[in-house]
């Protein structure tokens, strides 16, 4: 089975609550998590020579999305009546990508930051990569 890694940036409390929402919802267990910050999504960033922004981003496979993409992406994988919202992807990614920058830019003013990225409950510890 192929991987499906969410990379999230650990330090942002909006991206923290989305992967507490992911892992409640992802019935299947398939997703696997690692901040940008670990060692994992360091050393996967140096050996596949890739700049990446701070954003969040999906590996399936040996695809990476980014922006929006990554983001109906993830949802797609939740099954049941989430798959509806790929619908999005009708919607020009030009658009979906300049709306998701937007969101992004302001993530930490109106959910604010954390010091340190979020440890993984005992119960979840093996769905992510430190």
């Amino acid at each position: 089975m192929k991987q499906k890694i969410v990379l999230f940036d650990g330090v942002c409390n909006f991206c923290n609550n989305r992967v507490q929402f992911l892992l409640k919802h992802d019935k299947k267990k398939e997703l696997r998590f690692a901040s940008l910050q670990s060692d994992f999504a360091q050393n996967w960033i140096a050996e596949n020579g890739i700049q990446l922004e701070d954003s969040m981003y999906f590996i399936d496979g040996d695809k990476l999305y980014s922006h929006s993409t990554a983001v109906l992406r993830i949802i797609r994988e939740l099954g049941s009546g989430w798959k509806l919202f790929y619908i999005l992807s009708l919607i020009p990614k030009s658009i979906r990508d300049n709306l998701y920058r937007r969101f992004a830019k302001n993530r930490y003013r109106w959910f604010g930051k954390s010091e340190v990225c979020m440890i993984p409950s005992p119960e979840v510890r093996n769905r992510f990569y430190l």
